[in-house]
């Protein structure tokens, strides 16, 4: 995994064997982020696609048609449930103990739900206990899941140089693009499968092969340290004792932008479970086999540019880049779903590219610094945990939304792009609303009065002469 951006020269005010350190424990802290990350999406988008092609058919047999694809649906949506609940409590011990203990408790609850879930009986098998166990691990999956990236982006962003913040730190959403990819070819390969093998036990296979991206990125985070900015506040006593209670009483108003600029992954959950449940329906008829192609193409090159566009955030800040990103996916959502609705694949791939390559790694290349850069080191993870983990619940029941909004005839999807649109204004206006911190001093940040760049020294005034 590369993570050695173009040479920038380093700051003359830091000793050069600091210097060395502090990018060598960057790029340690970036590569754990990534393959945490990798595993915790590779589980959720497995369980994405399962609920849009699999799942109406093993855990709700007795409901047909649509009304099945609703129920599968809205099991993905349960996940989000749960990640505030994880957000305030892996938030709290987050700040408290540390951040590398929480990220290895999250890593191990995702990946033994994961495989638990493909160990599950189907309905035919044991009835109702069937999908009310699929919930349970679901949940497990959610709570999991809404401490982990705050965890990973704050241990990131505490250990990376102050020039290059939003590159590392967008490591930890460049492992998203990785889990999507690996998630779409596991069921690429299982979809070739038979329709009585595929239901059957094919499925299955996907969950059961988290367990190896568990083993990897389990033996990768135990390696890794406290950042030092943590530590020295922990060795001072000046951690908070309720991390939770208090980022809302000083700082409501940054949590509360946050969850607001978190809806931007509306866009994402639409894009990577509604539209396959849509396209692979009777009315448009595309393959499984045709969109896992689609998706895997948009997020291969998304793992080039969402780099570079967090190198862009370095330069000109973070602001511009998320607010574009934002505005720029919700014209090309239009452009998709319209691709879709034509089942042109050109146009389809193309669309693709727009949506998720150029405008989805302009958001998740900036938001990672950005969050935590809005919050103090005593309260970052609790403040971003509880921020994004409240933002994205809307997310996780806006597939089943879209699809319970779908309009008939070649013009359906129109409520749809309308619904990411909104959730996309909102994001654009909130992230405008926040202060700019891509040139604040990590000792400066979640201050109110932060200063937009490192404050001059002094001039050094000569002494006076007494006569």
């Amino acid at each position: 995994m590369p993570l050695t951006p173009p040479s920038v020269p380093p700051d003359e005010s830091t000793p050069p064997d600091e210097a060395t350190w502090n990018e060598a424990k960057a790029r340690q802290a970036a590569r754990a982020s990534f393959l945490g990350s990798m595993l915790e999406y590779y589980d959720f988008y497995v369980y994405g696609s399962a609920a849009a092609l699999i799942f109406n058919e093993v855990f709700f047999t007795r409901a047909h048609g649509a009304i099945g694809t609703l129920a599968s649906l809205a099991t993905f949506g349960v996940g989000y449930v749960a990640r505030p609940v994880g957000g305030v409590v892996l938030g709290h011990f987050g700040d408290r103990i540390g951040r590398k203990k929480v990220m290895l408790f999250t890593l191990v609850l995702m990946g033994a739900s994961t495989f638990l879930i493909g160990c599950l009986p189907s309905y035919s098998t044991i009835g109702i206990l069937a999908p009310v166990l699929l919930v349970l691990l679901r949940l497990a999956q959610g709570f999991s899941a809404g401490g982990e990236q705050a965890g990973a982006n704050s241990l990131t962003l505490e250990h990376a140089p102050p020039d290059r913040r939003a590159f590392y730190t967008s490591w930890t959403l460049t492992g998203t693009q990785a889990g999507f990819i690996l998630a779409s070819l596991m069921f690429l390969a299982v979809s070739t499968l038979p329709d009585e093998q595929l239901f059957a036990w094919g499925w299955r296979i996907p969950f059961w092969s988290s367990a190896v991206v568990v083993v990897v990125a389990y033996w990768v985070r135990r390696r890794l340290e406290e950042p030092r900015e943590f530590t020295e506040k922990k060795a001072h006593d000046r951690t908070a004792r309720l991390p939770a209670v208090a980022v809302l009483k000083t700082q409501p108003w940054d949590v509360l932008r946050v969850a607001l600029c978190q809806f931007n992954s509306v866009g994402g959950s639409i894009f990577s479970v509604f539209a396959l449940a849509y396209a692979t329906g009777d009315d448009i008829g595309l393959s499984r086999t045709t969109m896992l192609w689609v998706a895997i193409f948009a997020n291969v090159l998304a793992l080039v540019i969402q780099p570079l566009a967090a190198l862009l955030a370095d330069r000109i800040g973070r602001k511009p880049v998320f607010i574009g990103g934002a505005l720029g996916f919700a014209a090309a959502m239009f452009l998709y779903l319209h691709a879709l609705s034509t089942a042109n694949l050109g146009y389809i791939f193309f669309g693709a590219f727009l949506v998720t390559s150029c405008c989805y790694s302009c958001l998740n290349a900036t938001w990672p610094s950005m969050y935590g850069e809005w919050f103090s080191t005593p309260v970052r993870y609790s403040g971003t945990a509880i921020g994004t983990q409240v933002g994205i619940g809307f997310a996780g029941f806006a597939p089943t939304i879209a699809y319970a909004i779908l309009g008939d005839g070649p013009g359906g999807w129109i409520p749809v792009a309308l619904l990411v649109a909104f959730a996309m204004a909102v994001a654009a206006t909130a992230c405008a609303t926040g202060r700019e911190t891509y040139r604040t001093p990590m000792s400066e940040l979640g201050k109110p009065s932060a200063p937009t760049a490192a404050p001059t020294p002094p001039r050094p005034q000569r002494p006076t002469v007494t006569r």
